[in-house]
């Protein structure tokens, strides 16, 4: 097939309408994805709302600097923190915007990597999609492990709160972090619940922020001078750089405003995708930002007493330390800690909605070892079920190097944030080269915005790639050097050995998917002639 050829294949599918007459009466949204060569398996059971709900309990902003507001700041001080979430805030405008664009010209479950194989260059676009699939899929997973770790902590810490004399080992947080991933696997087993369960999350994230930003502050026997909370710069890093130390810090809030892309996965489980995902995208960053920003201002304020005695608490959960100092009562720490225990379980459930969507999508067109079984959908559960149990799997067996590693397992972390931006950087480039002008364009598209959006995304996954990979402090130790290359090099090994082995011959190009549409298109109409 040459270049004309591939243009064709990529052109909406003019003569569906034209064979089939007037579709007034089909599954509009299931005719628009039959034009891109796939069926209508799940059931559009998601609103706007519950969509909003999904994607932002999963980057939940707030909640993701609870977890890492005073670790963090030891590279950097609160001036990391209040104005990195800025900083943040504005690069994930951009990546929403970019995001937005291509959900909305391209509404599919596959997100990154259908836009990859739809926007790269013939001879590039299989190995181009293959690798959006796999850096996206192994992301996710990192996420969800990096959540799980969270919950664990909180919830060990929480009970050494209480019980003084106990000693916190690896091993109870492991526990507690695999007790918290196998009990979030049951939320996502039956499809028709997940938009109520979404909706629920979403209302005990922003109820669980609101109460905690006011009544820490409220009960704080003493509080921090303006001058701490935004001019204060600490730097116990080692790094003589101040920059330095200051960047190394920032991906600890960079992971507040991570998973952006979790609404796209969705695009085929609710109605007018190409209306709803970028009103979903688009809204997560800004709840995200005005519950992080106002969030970290009140704990700021509401420090009390040695800052590095909060951070060196034997809860090992900063956070529950500086609640206990400001309320004076360990009972009333718990309550407000388990208040973001349970932001985090929502937080997780929504992270094993978006692997399982992504692992399903992407063994649709043969891109993981086992498609047979991971793209199928239960139909009495409406949902991926093989999916999501191996992509949980996945996530219990990563649990196991926290007992091997703290360092290599918190390296994870900042690959799960550099991996996602790899996997929105690749779809984006293609785009570029393609030419946004040579596209359909969807309902959200934003012209001169939308592009300066594409450079910024491109210009911050590079600043990312290279600046996080820097060791944490200095002189670098083996405890404590940054492990984030080694992770990358297993992950691309991974990925080189499946694509030589297996994916070359069997990954579905938007060659043959195309040529599948009038049978996918006839299966779509005779079903919606039925209902």
């Amino acid at each position: 097939m040459d270049d004309s050829d591939h243009e064709k294949a990529l052109a909406p599918q003019q003569s569906v309408d034209m064979k089939y007459g007037d579709t007034a009466s089909f599954d509009q949204d299931a005719l628009k994805l039959a034009e891109m060569g796939y069926t209508q398996d799940m059931q559009r059971n998601f609103s706007v709302f519950s969509v909003l709900g999904v994607g932002f309990s999963l980057t939940n902003t707030w909640f993701g600097i609870s977890a890492a507001l005073v670790t963090g700041i030891n590279s950097g001080g609160p001036i990391l923190v209040i104005y990195g979430v800025i900083l943040i805030a504005l690069v994930s405008v951009c990546v929403g915007i970019t995001l937005s664009e291509l959900a909305s010209a391209m509404p599919n479950a596959g997100g990154q990597y259908f836009w990859a194989n739809e926007l790269a260059p013939k001879r590039f676009a299989n190995i181009a999609s293959y690798l959006t699939g796999w850096f996206a899929w192994t992301g996710a997973m990192f996420t969800s492990a990096s959540v799980a770790l969270a919950a664990g902590s909180a919830i060990v810490g929480s009970y050494q709160l209480t019980h003084p004399d106990l000693v916190i080992d690896r091993w109870m947080v492991f526990v507690a972090y695999q007790l918290v991933n196998i009990i979030c696997f049951f939320f996502n087993c039956y499809g028709k619940t997940l938009p109520k369960v979404a909706t629920v999350a979403l209302w005990t994230s922003l109820i669980s922020w609101f109460i905690t930003m006011v009544t820490v502050p409220a009960t704080a026997p003493t509080h921090q001078h303006a001058k701490f909370v935004f001019a204060t710069f600490i730097n116990n890093t080692g790094w003589q750089q101040g920059g330095i130390a200051f960047i190394v810090g920032l991906v600890n809030t960079n992971w507040g405003f991570a998973c952006l892309d979790c609404a796209t996965h969705l695009a085929e489980e609710v109605h007018r995708p190409e209306k709803m995902i970028p009103i979903a995208i688009m809204g997560t960053v800004g709840i995200g930002f005005v519950t992080g920003w106002f969030w970290s201002v009140s704990m700021f304020f509401s420090i009390v007493g040695d800052f590095q005695e909060i951070v060196a608490t034997s809860t090992l959960v900063p956070i529950l330390e500086l609640f206990y100092r400001a309320i004076g009562n360990k009972a009333g720490a718990v309550v407000l800690e388990a208040m973001i225990i349970t932001t985090a379980f929502g937080c997780l459930i929504a992270s094993h909605t978006w692997q399982s969507r992504l692992c399903w999508s992407f063994a649709r067109d043969r891109g993981l070892p086992g498609h047979q079984w991971l793209s199928k959908v239960h139909k009495g559960l409406d949902v991926p079920v093989w999916g999501h149990l191996v992509s949980c799997v996945v996530v219990a067996i990563i649990g196991c190097l926290y007992l091997a590693s703290l360092t290599a397992f918190n390296s994870m972390i900042t690959a799960c944030i550099v991996l996602l931006y790899i996997s929105y950087a690749i779809p984006v480039i293609c785009l570029l080269v393609r030419g946004r002008s040579n596209i359909k364009h969807g309902p959200f598209w934003l012209g001169p915005i939308g592009l300066v959006s594409n450079y910024v995304l491109l210009a911050w996954t590079l600043f990312t790639f290279v600046m996080y990979s820097f060791p944490y402090v200095y002189p670098v130790e083996a405890g404590t050097m940054n492990y984030v290359s080694a992770v990358y090099a297993v992950v691309i090994i991974i990925i080189a050995v499946d694509w030589t082995l297996r994916g070359r011959k069997s990954f579905r190009g938007v060659g043959e998917r195309k040529s599948d549409v009038s049978e996918v298109v006839d299966v779509v109409r005779r079903a919606s002639v039925v209902s």
